[in-house]
């Protein structure tokens, strides 16, 4: 809102904290039942909500999804909410317990150990030009990478 130059404006307003938490929980609501696997647009506005608004029920909200849906995305997929997923532990570490942290890592691991594994796997609309990637070998070391950052923050 700073940016955009209307934080002062909206803090004349004087909203209760009470209805802006409100606020925040319809949007986490919302994003959650907007994530997809042929899209990353909801779990990037959690990534931004979590920076400002940080709750743990944003990240248990992506682990369930990717419980359920991710391993059945393409390499593409599978490697962002991936990437996203680190970040939103990143975000929310210091309010979400080790339990709901190692999980997260161990899902994060399960996704990115399943991107070395099978052969790449690349749906229409997401070319691997788009995201920086050449070819399966560029896929594996971009997964790698983020490996070896879960190893270092579990180390």
């Amino acid at each position: 809102m700073h940016r955009e130059g209307v934080l002062e404006e909206y803090k004349k307003y004087d909203i209760e904290r009470q209805i802006e938490v409100d606020w925040y929980n319809e949007l986490i609501d919302k994003f959650t039942n907007e994530l997809s696997i042929r899209d990353w647009e909801a779990i990037t506005s959690l990534e931004s909500l979590a920076k400002y608004y940080p709750d743990p029920r944003i990240l248990e909200n992506v682990i369930a999804f990717v419980y359920r849906h991710i391993m059945g995305a393409d390499s593409i997929v599978k490697l962002i909410y991936a990437e996203k997923l680190i970040d939103l532990i990143k975000s929310l570490k210091n309010i979400i317990s080790k339990e709901i942290r190692y999980t997260a890592y161990r899902h994060t691991l399960k996704i990115l150990d399943d991107i070395i594994v099978k052969p790449l796997i690349v749906d229409p609309g997401h070319e691997l030009h788009f995201f920086q990637l050449k070819d399966k070998k560029s896929l594996n070391n971009r997964a790698r990478k983020s490996i070896e950052e879960i190893k270092n923050v579990l180390d």
